[in-house]
């Protein structure tokens, strides 16, 4: 039970005498009511090192290795959403050949929010950049303009090196496996850099191989 519950018992009950210390100090010890546990924190478990993500789409599979040793709260946070089909049925919304490729907005489930992708699983995470450079290969949070501190299920793979992003996104994986997949994702149609095939994604984590 939380503190704030366990106050508004106590004041439900009307107002609590405590003994002083010397009435506790002859209190024996048997006879003392037992200590409250403190409230466990609800934190979601930490990424193991090594831990995958499959994501299937009608052009093929691609594989991410994530890096919760560079930045963990990302890591953490694909995971969460991946396990609990959070991007399953979302699409590829943004797409520039030779690029990047971006998808998991929740918006993109619906066709008829498409003036709004891009805009949806926002503004959950604060930035942890690193010195890793954006190579081919690159998964990293995509986020708002306006804010550094602001990503959440978004992200984004980079098809070339691109040095101007460093500093100003938060690489959170790489793509070992499947790069062509990504290469095919990029030229699909699309009226400007907003895709207008739709690439439907499905993310499976994969749990690091066991040491022999």
């Amino acid at each position: 039970m939380s503190r704030t519950r366990l106050l508004a018992g106590f004041l439900a009950l009307g107002a609590v005498t405590a003994p002083s210390a010397a009435a506790r100090a002859q209190t024996p010890a048997a006879k003392r009511p037992a200590k409250a546990p403190s409230a466990a924190r609800s934190a979601e478990p930490a990424v193991a090192l090594g831990t995958e993500a499959v994501v299937e789409t009608a052009k093929g599979s691609f594989t991410i290795r994530l890096l919760p040793e560079v930045a963990p709260e990302h890591a953490k946070h694909f995971v969460k959403t991946a396990k609990g089909g959070g991007y399953d049925g979302t699409t590829f919304h943004r797409v520039i050949g030779g690029g990047i490729i971006q998808g998991g907005d929740p918006l993109t489930r619906d066709p008829a929010k498409a003036a709004q992708y891009g805009t949806g699983g926002l503004g959950l995470l604060k930035a942890e950049f690193s010195d890793l450079p954006f190579v081919r290969g690159t998964v990293a949070a995509a986020r708002r303009p306006s804010s550094k501190d602001s990503g959440g299920t978004q992200f984004f793979v980079c098809l070339r090196d691109q040095a101007s992003l460093q500093g100003q996104f938060t690489i959170f994986g790489e793509v070992v496996s499947g790069m062509e997949v990504v290469d095919q994702i990029s030229i699909v149609p699309a009226d400007g850099d907003k895709a207008t095939e739709r690439v439907e994604m499905k993310v499976t984590v994969r749990a690091p191989a066991a040491a022999p």
